[in-house]
């Protein structure tokens, strides 16, 4: 093993002989306090010769980091683990997992180490770090390619208002790393309140640890979800108010996934985060064309992770989080009471979402007059067909979105091929929104129906720029992602049709 391990991180000096690096923040590190099961101090592994490739300023900033830091060279190395930050206490977790329906035993950190946590309770991450303890043969490295795509994907969610981690930054190097191919090294920081897995759970679980299980679960519960303690509807059991606190948080992430067209591609309980975030940007996808079967994951050969299976798979997940938490509800009744919500909680997230999308508000914001069967057999009939005629899906309910405020259906109904059923389902929208105030109908669904998502071949043209050491496109797409729902005159480029060659794109579980 290569890295560092640190027994005591106060005791010990940073990797850079100038000393650790101050750059204002307060930082404290809550999982260290679990006891030395759970991780193992580590220092990060040096990147030789590192550079900016793409950096937020927008998080900076709620982190308390001034920006002119994200311009510093001491920065730059710190963020790439040749020095450390002062007060931070370096450390990879360990946890396990379900890895494409199969239990894959002990997992862990393989290439991200937690640096700490800021005074605001966010942890930071850099991943791509070296290799740790949990590394399973690999070299605990992350490629240029797919740090671009996390780093912009994890703020693009965040400016679709979607739970997610965050990335401060993306750091590279010419350091050869071997993928399918020789590639480049690189880093992402990562920001969230915390990145305990499912997977952190069924670890210990497995083991039989139900000590450190509790340990575990008692740390979540006093730190994220105290209204645990004194929930009454099941008898003062807090494991079991987790559990359904866990499952609806979850079902409400994965509505808001299906209703912008987002395709995780590898939901294993591993990636699967406790505070019901999305996390591990790994093969991810916005749709296209619109295709419930759609699997973006290159290496999902079976389809278990299609875009229509994504809210089946988070419930398979959760019932895995159940039976490892099982030791501590005791009763099986009771974990199973509490999963009983999922279901009733992602149909109804969903509707909401997607009543948003059609635009039906009244100006109390309680929604439109109800008509819930006839709602919902508007949803239902426009996804059907959108699917018959395979609509790109995110230029569909802008145009949508612009029609309802001009009258002019002309751009939406040229979208399908079928031009005759969309010509009768845009009646019945327009009969659906005629009574509600106009401006206010289409103020929701232009806050709703993002112009810009992170499509493939755009993430595609930035790797290939910044390739060439031009991160021109990663500064751009990231102003555009940050506030998806604005219109960004001149670049309208951004928000076209995929090209044609975008179909061939390919991304796994190495992307």
């Amino acid at each position: 093993m290569v890295c560092a391990v640190r027994d005591n991180p106060a005791m010990h000096t940073a990797t850079d002989p100038h000393g650790d690096l101050d750059v204002g923040l307060t930082w404290k590190n809550s999982f260290t306090r679990l006891g030395e099961d759970f991780y193992t101090f580590l220092l990060p592994q040096p990147l030789p010769a590192p550079y900016w490739v793409g950096r937020s300023d927008a998080l900076a900033g709620e982190l308390g980091l001034h920006k002119s830091w994200l311009a510093s060279p001491e920065l730059l190395e710190a963020l790439s683990g040749n020095r450390l930050l002062a007060g931070t206490q370096p450390l990879a977790s360990v946890y396990g997992g379900h890895q494409f329906g199969m239990w894959a035993g002990q997992l862990g950190d393989g290439r991200a180490i937690l640096l700490g946590e800021t005074s605001d309770g966010l942890e930071m991450q850099l991943k791509g770090a070296g290799r740790t303890p949990y590394s399973r043969m690999g070299d605990g490295r992350a490629v240029l390619r797919s740090s671009i795509r996390e780093f912009l994907c994890s703020e693009a969610m965040r400016g679709l208002d979607i739970p997610t981690s965050r990335a401060l930054c993306v750091t590279g190097s010419d350091a050869p790393v071997r993928r399918e191919t020789v590639e480049t090294a690189a880093v992402v920081t990562r920001v969230a309140p915390s990145f305990i897995r499912f997977g952190h759970f069924e670890h210990f679980s497995h083991r039989g640890q139900h000590g450190q299980l509790k340990i575990l679960a008692d740390h979540v519960i006093d730190r994220f979800y105290p209204q645990c303690r004194t929930d009454e509807k099941f008898a003062g059991n807090p494991y079991a108010a987790l559990l359904e606190a866990v499952s609806e948080r979850t079902a409400r992430m994965v509505a808001q996934w299906q209703a912008v067209g987002f395709c995780h591609g590898v939901m294993n309980t591993d990636n699967m985060s406790i505070l019901g975030l999305t996390i591990d940007y790994g093969p991810f996808q916005f749709l296209d064309a619109f295709d419930p079967g759609h699997v973006c994951n290159h290496s999902d050969t079976q389809g278990r992770y299609a875009f229509n299976q994504q809210a089946n798979v988070a419930y398979w997940n959760l019932f895995c989080l159940a039976q490892a938490l099982l030791p501590l509800i005791e009763e099986q009744k009771l974990a199973l009471a509490a999963l009983e919500s999922f279901k009733a909680v992602f149909a109804a997230a969903f509707e909401k979402q997607m009543r948003a999308k059609l635009g039906l508000a009244d100006p109390h914001g309680a929604g439109a007059p109800r008509d819930a069967a006839g709602d919902r057999a508007l949803i239902e009939d426009i996804l059907t067909l959108l699917a018959r005629n395979r609509v790109d899906y995110t230029i569909f309910w802008r145009r949508l979105s612009h029609a309802a405020a001009d009258g002019n259906t002309e751009p939406v109904r040229v979208l399908f091929p079928d031009q005759a059923a969309a010509d009768a389902w845009l009646l019945r929208h327009a009969q659906r929104i005629a009574s509600m105030p106009r401006g206010l109908t289409t103020g929701l669904m232009l806050k709703t129906n993002p112009k810009f998502v992170l499509r493939n071949h755009l993430g595609e043209q930035a790797i290939q720029a910044a390739k060439l050491k031009d991160f021109s496109q990663v500064t751009t797409l990231l102003g555009l992602l940050e506030s998806p729902f604005e219109e960004h005159p001149g670049f309208d480029a951004y928000a076209d049709f995929p090209p044609e060659w975008a179909s061939s794109i390919a991304v796994s579980c190495s992307s």
